[in-house]
């Protein structure tokens, strides 16, 4: 499957990238995306579809942002 490729934003002295949602089976590729843009921490919106200890052993921090129901 064909994923959108990341979007980097710029905002006063900080980066994002916004991304698709890995899976299991896409995570190694996924890894390698966010070292080539010197991620240091993904910080997750929207349901897990990966195993997040896989990104922290790479040395990513990882955290979860629980968002209200935007309905």
């Amino acid at each position: 499957m064909n994923r959108p490729a990341p979007v980097e934003i710029t905002y006063k002295n900080m980066r994002f990238l916004i991304t698709h949602n890995p899976t299991n089976a896409t995570l190694h590729k996924f890894i390698e995306e966010l070292k080539k843009y010197g991620v240091t921490t993904v910080v997750r919106v929207c349901e897990a579809t990966y195993d997040a200890n896989l990104v922290v052993k790479e040395g990513i921090q990882h955290t979860l942002l629980k968002l209200g129901c935007l309905c």
